[in-house]
């Protein structure tokens, strides 16, 4: 797992109205250093011409400059059309350092009305950002985005381009130079044209996706990082601009050795959203500065932004196959499963709360009868991963009218010597979340003597997944909940729920739309305050109906506030049991224990049983805090 930031400061381009030249847009950035000077080349975008019946807006290649990478100044035209094969406009920049020469490969436009014979690959050199010492029409076909690798690659020159990016499909492809006056040879590039399918790399992952090379490629401990853009759905409507990354060999780049699963980072903010084109966020360059990775992109095409990411957990979730290897599954699972005997939890025990009191921690879980009836039962558990006890009848049942269909997936929080139980009550039409509770001294007694149960969301709103903040915040209680494809907060003003309502739903948590949380989230477990502020787990499920677990770090004093989310899940179904059941592909805790550093996270395996895996406290949090 691992979590990707925005810059607070986002966006650090934005277009310029007193110069003419990036009035409309200033986006598609790529880094280079120069001692200790960030230089950037970006894509400028002038307003339309008015003289022009079509209104054409002209880019030129931009620059700026930053001492602190947050603030850039020294912003002029870099390169802009002259010949011919640019004549009308200048694009999308690469930058690599390459010996002592900076190498500006961009997208020429060479006529307009614009078509793909017209788009090509070009090349400029400079060693100093302030003059270009050559230029050079690169390609002698459809091609854009291509990038030099920063070293000699089996003693060539080698780069990555993304070729008939305007003939779909795309694709990234790998060539290497014998002499650096190849790069702009036609027969060299008529000649490699003629073979260009043995030098794809097989990226998209479907017909109707496409791709393009983002940023240039990073020599890491693990290969080359290469940081890419793959658009979901770009010819069946609704696509979506996906930020990714790949690592391809270090001796052979034509090698995959890893790549994400799916996009880390897709368009959610106002800036990514709304622009010149909307609901873009697209790659242009990278580097890595003290273990982190800053990605540089394009927002709208109308700004520059900048996300950043830990290089190790990302690299550790590209290489693993099933997920990070802090998270480990007890070799004991599934730990509950239905008992053949006991008719209340014939088609499934799953979905359990879990809370730690004296030395056991307790399990309440959801089981379902043959007449699809849910009631909670009960277990617990000394070592967290052994069952030593189990109810042989539930111990809450349904006892009012709008829960006739069933008790639902528990939560439990301890506050004072009072357990509260949060679950869904489901009365055949509409979920609800329904509050009820124990004195301690009760429910270790196993005298189930249940307070008189609340709906408290309303009768026509389908909300689930709920849960109270162990402690008051600024002298409320905080109560999540999911409402229809969100997690909600609000707050309430005392525990006594014959009289408290859910009426607001303050949005904190919302599916991001093409990543593996893209349909609809939930919490999972009751919130766990630590140091860093609270950590909360939550479900996504993704448009192929895959239930996977992430997690969230809140503000310690206003939890509706994200400090990070996981980009990549913490866990996703991968054993029989978690993918094959009565709904498949499912790992949904509704409980976790914390015991020292060891997190137990109690889950229910696709509908049917439960398991339990174990991480390190420190090892989420890490992955969260940069």
């Amino acid at each position: 797992m691992f979590a990707i930031k925005r810059f607070p400061e986002n966006p650090l381009l934005s277009p310029y109205p007193n110069r003419p030249w990036e009035a409309a847009a200033a986006f598609n950035w790529c880094p280079a250093k120069k001692g200790d000077t960030l230089h950037v080349v970006y894509r400028a975008m002038s307003r339309p011409e008015l003289m022009d019946q079509s209104h054409i807006q002209f880019s030129v290649i931009g620059h700026a400059s930053s001492t602190d990478g947050a603030h850039f100044s020294d912003r002029r035209p870099l390169i802009t059309p002259e010949e011919q094969w640019e004549k009308y406009g200048c694009e999308d920049p690469r930058v690599t350092k390459f010996g002592s020469d900076y190498y500006i490969f961009y997208t020429a436009l060479g006529s307009y009305p614009f078509n793909a014979s017209g788009i090509k690959v070009a090349l400029a050199k400079t060693k100093d950002f302030k003059t270009i010492d050559e230029k050079h029409l690169v390609t002698t076909f459809n091609a854009k985005a291509m990038a030099l690798f920063p070293e000699k690659v089996n003693g060539k020159m080698a780069a990555l381009l993304t070729a008939h990016t305007d003939l779909p499909p795309a694709e990234i492809a790998y060539v290497e130079f014998d002499k650096e006056e190849d790069i702009w040879s036609p027969e060299f590039w008529n000649n490699w044209h003629d073979n260009m399918s043995s030098h794809v790399l097989e990226v998209r992952r479907g017909p109707s996706d496409q791709v393009e090379l983002g940023a240039p490629p990073i020599l890491t401990d693990k290969g080359w990082l290469v940081v890419y853009s793959h658009i979901q759905n770009y010819f069946a409507g609704r696509p979506v601009f996906g930020i990714e990354a790949l690592l391809l060999d270090k001796d052979n780049p034509r090698k995959l050795v890893g790549r994400t699963k799916g996009p880390m980072m897709v368009p959610e903010v106002q800036y990514e959203k709304i622009g010149n084109v909307y609901n873009i966020a697209f790659p242009s360059g990278a580097l890595i500065e003290d273990g982190i990775l800053k990605i540089f992109y394009g927002a709208a095409d109308t700004y520059s932004c900048i996300a950043t990411v830990p290089l190790d957990y990302l690299l550790e979730t590209m290489t693993l196959q099933g997920g990070p290897s802090h998270v480990k599954r007890s070799p004991g699972n599934p730990i509950i499963v239905p008992r053949e005997n006991m008719e209340w939890e014939k088609k499934g025990t799953f979905n359990p709360a879990a809370i730690d009191l004296d030395g056991k921690i307790h399990l309440l879980y959801r089981a379902v009868d043959k007449n699809d009836i849910s009631t909670i039962g009960y277990a617990a558990s000394r070592d967290g991963f052994s069952i030593d006890e189990r109810s042989s009848a539930p111990v809450y049942v349904p006892r009012d009218v709008f829960e006739v269909r069933g008790c639902e997936d528990p939560r439990l929080m301890l506050v004072g010597d009072t357990i509260y139980m949060a679950y869904t009550a489901y009365d055949g039409i509409t979920p609800r979340v329904s509050m009820t509770s124990i004195s301690k001294d009760d429910f270790l007694a196993k005298r189930w003597n249940w307070a008189k149960s609340y709906p408290v969301t309303p009768p026509n709103v389908p909300d689930k997944d709920a849960a109270l903040f162990s402690e008051k915040i600024n002298d409320k209680y905080l109560f999540i909940h999911r409402v229809h494809d969100s997690i909600c907060a609000d707050y309430i003003h005392s525990l006594d729920f014959s009289t408290e309502r859910i009426t607001e739903c303050i949005e904190m948590l919302w599916p991001r739309w093409g990543m593996w949380d893209g349909e609809k989230v939930g919490i999972s477990s009751p919130p766990i305050k630590t140091k860093e502020g609270w950590l909360m787990l939550y479900h996504g499920v993704s448009d192929r109906k895959i239930y996977r677990i992430g997690a969230v770090l809140l503000d310690a004093s206003n939890p509706t506030e994200i400090l990070a989310r996981s980009a990549a899940p913490l866990m996703e179904p991968k054993e029989e049991y978690e993918r094959l059941g009565v709904v498949p592909n499912v790992v949904f805790p509704c409980g976790t224990a914390l015991r020292e550093d060891t997190l137990f996270i109690y889950y229910g395996a696709a509908d049917f049983t439960i398991g339990v895996a174990t991480v390190s406290l420190k090892a989420v949090l890490k992955s969260l805090v940069f």
